[in-house]
């Protein structure tokens, strides 16, 4: 068979309609095995093609998803009278128990600030991949938080086609970028502090709708111990082969995500995949598996990914509400569903679970 004809030369994959940069990660190198593998796969799919190809159904199913909006919360009501302000906060509850996910509107981060955020995450990211892979000496972050793709993955659907900065709020302040052009900490420390509050803030309302008046998340969840993670997803050549980010949950109380105009992040909401439309007003809040835990399953942490798209980047900024490793979760409710576990321990236990099964497995390890 001549290699014109072979699915196994990569020369014959889908080339993405933008050009690859020396900016982006080398994936087809890293991981030629996996795409061999996958080329091998489809050549037998069509030599079989009158077979029942669950792979080919899982496929449509990731490319066919509906659109939809999350549930909307405008936080200036909070600010109104009591009234309005404890049917906010109710809403905040309800969306956690129902969704585990909602969007924010007057949410106390200007549109400038996020644009600013936006511009300079492009910037960094262009740097050249040789840089990026040595962020200490050129762009002072830590060694260790430039992040690519899924070192564990051993099939294409483990490999998440995406590079990103994982930025511990402590390390924000002092991160000027030695040699470069501009210095984004100020951005960063600037939106770090905004969105922390408001992690705090609706980390306490969804625990006063519990019934608790806590400050448990105040003592714990601290500049040291939670985090910002910049991220891009590149063009990609086989979209409906490959994540961005493969389907999981969040292990930590809360996230706040921020993300553009492309799309691309979906949620499991009554056991089908949605697509999150895009609101460039507002950010999206999801529960993370420490609330779920904390809540004694009232507040859900939902499975969610991101798709990848063959022609445009995209970008968005997490912030993630953590406590310290020592930190003990307990359920806040009787009978608790949930035994006691230290967030040291979690961590362990979902590495171990990717590491060994290519996934992680989370709550469920926790069970009573």
């Amino acid at each position: 068979m001549g290699s014109e004809e072979n699915p196994s030369d990569s020369s014959l994959w889908p080339q993405p309609l933008i050009s690859i940069m020396d900016s982006d990660p080398p994936f087809h190198k890293a991981y030629k095995t996996l795409f061999d593998k996958t080329a091998d796969k489809a050549t037998a799919t069509i030599i079989n093609s009158n077979s029942n190809n669950k792979d080919r159904e899982e496929m449509l199913q990731l490319v066919i998803v509906e659109e939809c909006d999350l549930p909307l919360i405008d936080l200036r009501r909070l600010e109104l009278g009591e009234r309005e302000r404890e049917e906010c906060k109710s809403e905040i509850a309800r969306a956690s128990q129902d969704w585990g996910f909602f969007q924010v509107v007057n949410h106390g981060v200007s549109g400038g600030l996020l644009q600013k955020m936006k511009i300079e995450q492009e910037k960094v990211f262009k740097q050249s991949f040789d840089k990026k892979s040595q962020e200490d000496k050129y762009l002072n972050f830590s060694a260790g938080s430039y992040r690519w793709g899924t070192p564990s993955a051993t099939c294409l659907r483990q490999l998440a086609w995406s590079e990103a900065f994982h930025i511990p709020l402590k390390d924000i302040s002092t991160s000027s970028a030695a040699g470069l052009d501009y210095n984004p900490s100020s951005t960063m420390e600037q939106f770090a502090t905004t969105v922390s509050s408001l992690a705090l803030n609706l980390a306490e309302i969804l625990a006063e709708k519990l019934g608790h008046k806590s400050t448990f998340f105040q003592a714990n969840c601290l500049p040291s111990t939670c985090y910002l993670r910049l991220n891009r997803y590149p063009p990609c050549p086989i979209p409906s082969e490959v994540f961005g980010l493969m389907p999981h949950t969040d292990s930590d109380f809360l996230t706040i995500l921020h993300q553009d105009q492309v799309g691309g992040l979906q949620l499991v909401k009554d056991g089908r995949w949605i697509a999150v439309k895009p609101n460039p007003a507002a950010l999206i809040i999801n529960i993370g598996d420490l609330f779920q835990a904390w809540s004694n399953n009232v507040y859900k942490s939902v499975q969610h990914r991101v798709v990848t798209n063959l022609a445009v980047e995209r970008f968005s900024t997490a912030y993630f509400l953590c406590p310290s490793y020592e930190t003990v979760i307990q359920s806040c409710r009787e009978p608790s569903v949930y035994r006691k576990f230290s967030f040291g321990e979690y961590r362990r236990q979902v590495q171990e679970d990717v590491k060994m099964l290519g996934s992680k497995i989370g709550l469920p390890r926790f069970v009573v």
